[in-house]
């Protein structure tokens, strides 16, 4: 049998896959009933945090920025990962392009992460390309390893380690020239996952993650204004109008709340009190309204999540699938993570939104582009070549209209 260097190889024996069909046939419905409980809940919170401020605005433009989502989804579903994934250069580039005209438009609170333009009907609309771009490094990540599988852990080889690290290391300069210090360590913390589930040496590993920590603490260090926000997580209390005004409303928020919630609705902090408290900051109004046992629903919600996304990569057909869903899944449970740590006062004050919960466009749309991709590789290990028979199809359609 002819060796191929460019192959997407089996991640499981084909022998068995028999056996695993009914499990990703189980995770996917699964993953599909979570998410539109997440994004249910998610609208009903919207509608309660921004009612008394804005009305039903944010309420109707999350609605279409689902219906978007839904679109690209079953797009890039009917389409299928691996086809994507043939084109993960081209979107890593079309990221970048995104993220330097992002630097060339107003800050917001020192941050430079948006583009901003208007639509008709829709009035002012922002755009946040760091969201994008953590599904396009999982595509360009898990096809690099899968593709070049016999080098990439080889540092000098022209398809090695150092050429992989570079990709990663400008797109993450790029994000944090927009001061977006946490989707920067997302998309480092998802890319090792995926190299590491790739078959990446242990030791340069473990040397990578030595040298990020290090220099994300320096960056800490010698920047007074990072270091207030990490300082200010111990005693919030010292800087009431400043650093730790909206750690300390988010905790009073979540502290009035209780066990069961002032109920649906009742929450007093919302109204001009917190910031950002239908985006970054939605859960602690959750906590304030309908109380802790709530926030643990919505944790148990997303640990489902994670564990139906990441049957799915275990029993993924191929090895290009098992990385892509692997990295999916590190991406949406770690930004999850660093939401509920923040709100917390756990993590420092960070703009991370709840995934499926929080009101953004960007949020929304590639969360469910990563549950497309999701639902994409369960469906490949279900029905092989379901992509190539669907677009088959629709081009015999096309062809008989023309007759």
């Amino acid at each position: 049998m002819p060796l191929r260097l460019h192959s997407d190889t089996p991640a499981v024996p084909l022998a068995g896959a028999e056996e695993k069909l009914p499990d990703s046939a189980v995770s996917a419905l699964g993953l599909v009933v979570v998410t539109i409980l997440l994004l249910s809940f998610g609208l009903t919170m919207l509608y309660s945090a921004s009612f008394t401020t804005s009305g039903i605005s944010f309420f109707k433009k999350q609605l279409i920025w689902i219906f978007a989502g839904l679109s690209c989804g079953a797009a890039l579903f009917a389409v299928g990962y691996q086809r994507i994934c043939r084109c993960r250069g081209l979107l890593l580039l079309l990221c970048w392009g995104l993220l330097v005209a992002a630097l060339f438009f107003d800050s917001v609170n020192g941050a430079r992460r948006w583009i901003r333009f208007s639509l008709p009907m829709l009035g002012d609309i922002s755009i946040q390309p760091s969201e994008l771009t953590k599904i396009a490094v999982c595509l360009f990540v898990a096809g690099y390893c899968t593709y070049f599988s016999r080098f990439f852990s080889r540092l000098r080889h022209a398809n090695g380690l150092i050429p992989l690290c570079f990709y990663i290391i400008v797109t993450c300069g790029l994000i944090w020239a927009g001061k977006d210090m946490g989707t920067c360590l997302l998309v480092l913390a998802t890319a090792g996952t995926i190299m590491v589930a790739g078959g990446l040496y242990m030791r340069y590993a473990l040397l990578g993650a030595a040298v990020a920590i290090a220099y994300f603490a320096w960056q800490i260090m010698v920047n007074p204004e990072r270091l207030s926000r990490v300082m200010i997580i111990f005693d919030p209390a010292r800087d009431q109008l400043g650093e730790g005004y909206q750690l300390i409303r988010s905790l009073m928020a979540l502290g009035s709340g209780g066990w069961l919630g002032l109920g649906f609705g009742k929450s007093r902090l919302k109204t001009s009190y917190l910031p950002e408290q239908h985006t970054d900051f939605i859960l602690a109004v959750v906590g304030e309204e309908l109380g802790l046992v709530t926030i643990w629903l919505v944790i148990l919600l997303y640990l489902l999540w994670g564990f139906f996304a990441v049957r799915i990569a275990i029993g993924a057909r191929s090895k290009l699938g098992m990385l892509l869903a692997f990295g999916l899944a590190m991406a949406i449970q770690l930004q999850a993570t660093i939401n509920l740590a923040v709100i917390s006062g756990s993590a420092p004050t960070k703009g991370m939104p709840a995934p499926f919960i929080s009101y953004g466009g960007s949020n929304v749309i590639s969360s469910l582009i990563a549950v497309a991709l999701l639902l994409s590789v369960a469906m490949e290990t279900l029905r092989p070549g379901y992509s190539d028979a669907f677009l088959e199809s629709v081009r015999n359609k096309f062809r008989r209209k023309k007759q």
